[in-house]
């Protein structure tokens, strides 16, 4: 596990619960694994199962070969591709992750991202704090408001999902693109299918939720964001490589577009870059997934696996290495 997660994703009830289901020494965190420590070496020599997280290292060949009895991975976070690798497929382990509850805390970021941003509260907040006094709030901002507004989702992800459910109860259109999902499973999630171009120029607001692949670097260039209509809030939670963040700065510093971006590319912006100083621009620090008590969501669920585990039965989350190719 990376370096003080281990000590917030678990707490006594986790440590308890944990003692119960398998043997092990909670004081025991692994950060290296190519080159362990006796204790680590011992312990590795000995696992049935890795419970690993966010800036896990990689479970190379090497490493494997050090864990002959490893049978299963149970990653309490999202994305398995940092860590895993083809060796782990070769030889059958089995693997589960929390994507899917690490979806919730991202898609409830991005629901209040684009019910604020429709009702341009950072504008207004700006706004307010600079004339401190009296104002006719009504005419400007008479064009705002999350009435029959309509908003564009890139990616059918778990993320994209969830986000498509949480706006339900809202007066809201919404787009969908997704080259791997049918006009049938866009009625079952109520939504319309398009092409990414007519997402863009046909939304008031675009949030992405697309995975990191190489077919999705700058899936969002210079031509898909002019396409976008002015006055439009771009919303990114996803990775900053799906945006192509030099054609879309001037778009922001000319105040055409807008933005909610807890993700760039590099992930912390150049000290004197506009992106700190821009009011059309509400930038925060890669907090949307799982954060403070919301980790305690991912240890609940990596444990549900691991009983799971224990008692023979397949995991609720399984992540299967075809699937990996078009997941995050």
């Amino acid at each position: 596990m990376g370096p003080g997660i281990a000590e917030r994703l678990l707490d006594t009830r986790h440590h308890t619960r944990l003692a119960a289901l398998a043997r092990t020494d909670p004081h025991l965190v692994a950060h290296e694994l190519a080159d362990p420590t006796p204790a680590v070496a011992a312990a590795l020599a000995d696992a049935e199962v890795l419970l690993t997280c966010w800036g896990a290292p990689q479970l190379t060949g090497r490493v494997l070969d050090a864990a002959p009895r490893l049978r299963a991975v149970v990653h309490a976070a999202g994305s398995v591709k940092h860590h895993l690798t083809d060796a782990c497929w070769e030889r059958g382990i089995a693997v589960t992750s929390a994507a899917a509850p690490n979806a919730l805390p991202v898609a409830e970021y991005t629901l209040a991202a684009i019910l604020f941003a429709n009702k341009r509260v950072l504008h207004a907040a700006h706004r307010y704090r600079g004339l401190r006094t009296a104002h006719d709030w009504h005419h400007e901002l008479g064009t705002t408001g999350n009435y029959r507004r309509t908003v564009g989702v890139i990616g059918a992800s778990r993320i994209g999902r969830r986000v498509i459910e949480l706006l339900r109860p809202f007066d809201l259109r919404v787009l969908l693109h997704d080259p791997y999902v049918t006009d049938a499973d866009a009625t079952r999630l109520g939504v319309r299918p398009v092409p990414l171009h007519a997402l863009c120029a046909g939304s008031d607001l675009v949030t992405v939720h697309a995975p990191q692949l190489p077919a999705t670097r700058h899936l969002l260039g210079a031509p898909e964001l002019a396409l976008l209509p002015d006055g439009a809030t771009l919303i990114n939670t996803a990775r900053g490589s799906l945006v192509d963040g030099a054609a879309l700065l001037p778009e922001l510093v000319s105040g055409r577009l807008h933005a909610v971006l807890d993700v760039t590319q590099p992930e912390l912006p150049p000290p004197g870059s506009p992106l700190w100083d821009l009011p059309n621009v509400l930038l925060t620090p890669h907090v949307a997934g799982s954060l403070g008590t919301e980790l305690h969501r991912l240890a609940d669920h990596a444990l549900d696996e691991l009983e799971r585990y224990a008692h023979g039965r397949p995991f609720n989350g399984p992540v299967l290495p075809e699937h990996l190719h078009h997941s995050a």
